[in-house]
This record gives structure tokens, sequence and C-alpha cells, in this order.
């Protein structure tokens, strides 16, 4: 683990928004408002609450998607945008493949891009033996691609923490001074890391390891890391199995992480005492982003089948706090869920990390289960509600 301040000086904040204007007028001369291309907006107008923020894995930047009409605006942030998280102050934290971008998203307009201290071997290529066949994937696109990957915010707004991919080696969490806008701290943590969360006290930041079948659990204060393994099918095929964990979502009633794996198992993880209960669940698919409700409902994406002649086919699983679940079909492959804040609504990126994925997002009525496919950026991963 390193410790370390440093003190660097923010790009000019004039310059910026002059840049953000001109782009924005770019984007608006050369954009229909039809479903063939965003209709850009006014840089100067405020973005409107509940409108929806996409990471643009495919490309360079972040959308702005109005969550009835579509894409309205996109702001570069660096290449291949993982995951985001948005603060109260409205500004969106971004963990790209070359750093951590600041988006005014009020303002739509990137004000900063914080550089990862941890070394990425950017040019590497990291075999991945799966099946029959050997695929290699770049370090700086694509599924296996150094950087930035999961990210979260302290509930003070005072911390971002982000996973930081090194392929072919063990990740790092790198902590971030809000108010400063630098890396202050990096500590190391497990393989690939897919996911961060953090407590709702605060106290301590989980990060999923998807290759080391782990979840690091980092104490805010000290940094002092603790590994938890967490692989309920065993660890047998290592990095080419697909029972790995992906993403987790910290529990609201007891502070217990929740792990979806294949729709059949149910990670219930006791982060303070590492022990985990598995609860049967039902939609029989693998699966990746997952979010939880104020009220305890979970949501899990399911992205299609590993077995194509057994298990069944990309879904939503909204599974109540007491373990009732609805499976909702999806057309395709998805990546990530955010919802409304009602509740009512999911809306489910079609980007993926794999082969299959596509530009836009389903959005869900929680309550009937109909689905509506809504274009949406470059093959979008992370998503927030603003």
């Amino acid at each position: 683990m390193r410790r370390h301040r440093r003190h660097r000086r923010h790009p000019p904040r004039a310059a910026l928004g002059g840049a953000a204007a001109l782009l924005a007028a770019g984007f608006l001369a050369g954009c229909d408002t039809g479903p063939d291309g965003p209709a850009a907006l006014p840089a100067a107008t405020e973005t409107p609450e509940g409108t929806l923020l996409v990471a643009d894995f495919g490309s360079d930047t972040v959308t702005f998607v109005d969550p009835e009409k579509g894409p309205v605006d996109s702001v570069k942030v660096g290449k291949a945008p993982y995951g985001l998280v948005v603060g109260k102050d409205g500004r969106a934290w971004v963990a790209t493949a070359e750093g951590v971008a600041v988006v005014d998203t009020e303002r739509r307009e990137r004000v900063d891009r914080i550089p990862y201290e941890t070394e990425i071997p950017y040019e590497t290529e990291i075999p991945y033996e799966a099946g029959s066949g050997t695929e290699t994937g770049s370090a700086t696109t694509g599924e296996y691609r150094g950087g930035g990957m999961g990210i979260a915010l302290a509930p003070d707004g005072e911390h971002v923490y982000v996973g930081v991919n090194v392929p072919g080696a063990k990740g790092t969490l790198e902590v971030i001074d809000t108010d400063e806008r630098e890396v202050t701290d990096t500590v190391p943590v497990g393989r690939r890391p897919f996911d961060v969360d953090v407590s709702e006290d605060g106290r301590e930041v989980y990060a999923t390891g998807h290759d080391s079948f782990d979840v690091t659990v980092v104490r805010a204060d000290s940094l002092k890391p603790r590994r938890i393994e967490v692989a309920p099918y065993g660890t047998e095929g290592g990095l080419g199995s697909w029972l790995n964990p992906h993403y987790a979502a910290v529990r609201p009633s007891d502070g217990r992480l929740l792990l979806p794996f294949e729709g059949e198992r149910l990670v219930v993880l006791d982060p303070r005492t590492g022990e985990y209960d598995v609860e049967k669940t039902t939609a029989n698919t693998h699966q990746h982003g997952v979010t939880v409700a104020d009220d305890g409902t979970l949501f899990a994406v399911g992205t299609g089948p590993i077995d194509p002649d057994t298990d069944e086919g990309p879904s939503l699983t909204v599974r109540a706090a007491g373990g009732k679940e609805r499976v909702i079909p999806l057309d395709g492959p998805h990546e990530d869920v955010a919802v409304s804040r009602d509740g009512r609504t999911a809306y489910v990126t079609g980007g993926f990390t794999r082969d299959g994925y596509w530009n836009g997002i389903s959005v869900v009525d929680t309550d009937d289960g109909t689905v509506r496919r809504l274009p949406a950026g470059e093959r979008p991963l992370g998503i927030a509600v603003l």
C-alpha cells in the first residue's frame, strides 16, 4: 500500500467551459433530433432530474439519455469508460482506461480527469482460455483492458474509490480526494475489480475481484485490506470459469453484500465475519450487474445462457426482500442496472462486456414486467439516474 499526497494544478475552468461550449455547438449542428442521432442541448441548459447517464464502453464518452426519447448529449471522458457514480453535488466520477473523469452533469461538461497512480501495461494482451479455444483481449479496449472498472463514492462525498485492473496481475483500489481531485492512496485488491461498493456508514469499502474469486474489504480509516474468498461453486477453472463473482450490492437492512451467481445461487456475505449463506434463485442464467433498492428489493441482470441447451436467456430478476422473485425476460445480453427513485422503473444497459452487446437500454416496468428498448450511447455499461 502506498500513501502519499501530491498537489497539481487543475485545468482552467474557463478554458474547459469554452471548449465544452464549442463541442456542444458542433454537436448541435451535426446531429438530428430524431431516433438516428442524439439531439444536443445548449451547454447552459440544466440537465432535467431523471435523466440517465451511461458510460460508453465502446467509445470515449458518457451519454445523457432522456428516459423517454433517447440520447440528448455526449461528453468526452477518456477511452473505454466502465463504471460511474454521481454525487449529490451533481458531479459524476467515471472510471475510464486513462483515469477517472469528473463531469459536471448540470452543465454537461468534463471538468477534470485524474490519472491513476497504478502502473498499467496498456499494450499487454492477456490470454483468456474458455471452452475449446483461446481469445485475446487488448488492455486498452475490450473486456480485459487495463484501467478503472468498479467505482463508488463515500456517503459523505469526500472520497471516491475506484478499482483498477492491471492485466496479468492483482488489481488496486485507488482513493481519490474529491476536493483536491487527486489520488491520495492505493491499496492492493483482487484481480479485475468489476465492482466497488461502500458500506452505508462509510467505514468500509468492498472491491469484488472477478478473476480471484474474492471480495477485498478495506477499512476506510486505516486502508487495511482483508480478503474474503467468495466461490459457491469452487474455484476450479480459474480465469476461464464462468462461475466467478461479478457485481455486489450492499443490503440496506444489515450491511451484508448480495452477489448473484448464475441465476441459481445468491451469496449473502457478512463482511465482518467473512462468512456467507447461499440462497436459491430461479433465473437460471449467467448474471452480472446488480443493485438494491432502499426497501431491500434486489435487481440482478441475467446476460444469457452458459449452456444454451439447459439455461435460460437474458433477463432481469426482481427479488423482494423476503425472497420472492419475478424473472422478466430481456432481448439480448445486458450488463448493469439502475432503478428510478420510486422503484417502478429499471434501466438495464445493453453494453455487455462480452460479444452480443447492443447500443441501448431496456426500460423495464417493474410492476407489469413490460420492456421498452431505448437507444443509448455506444456499448453502454455503467449507468446512473440523475
